[in-house]
């Protein structure tokens, strides 16, 4: 194997700094282990970002959330601490991360966590009607 889990996150400079643009990523095979049975967790997770200056490496990435699978954690913090590392690698606009978790004890969990740099407004919403063009 060459590639090993890292607690390491690159970044590269974002290629339209004048531009808010969503990122969007789903990771759908993470895991962790329960802190109280040291039983593995499973669970994807959803990043959405808007960069500033840096948006962060896919294949550091990878490794970065592969680190946690010998880990326990309890979702809330987990979650909670990955959007840190994110935020603090990536200093964006915005960034939302979802931790949906697989069954554990008959319950789902589903955590969002968010961060909006200061000052920062979004866009407002642009809802286009439908055009002639689209045939219903």
């Amino acid at each position: 194997m060459t590639a090993s889990p890292s607690k390491s996150l690159e970044t590269f400079p974002n290629p339209n700094p004048d531009r808010d643009f969503v990122i969007r990523m789903r990771m759908p095979e993470f895991t962790c282990l329960c802190p109280k049975t040291g039983q593995p967790d499973f669970g994807t997770l959803y990043l959405e970002y808007i960069p500033e200056r840096l948006c962060v490496e896919l294949k550091s990435l990878k490794l970065y959330v592969w680190s946690f699978r010998d880990e326990g954690a309890f979702h809330e913090a987990v979650t909670n601490r990955i959007l840190d590392d994110l935020v603090r690698a990536t200093a964006p606009r915005f960034m939302r991360l979802t931790g949906d978790f697989g069954v554990r004890g008959g319950i789902f969990t589903h955590v969002v966590a968010e961060h909006r740099a200061a000052g920062w407004q979004p866009a407002p919403a642009v809802i286009l009607p439908p055009g002639e063009w689209i045939k219903q």
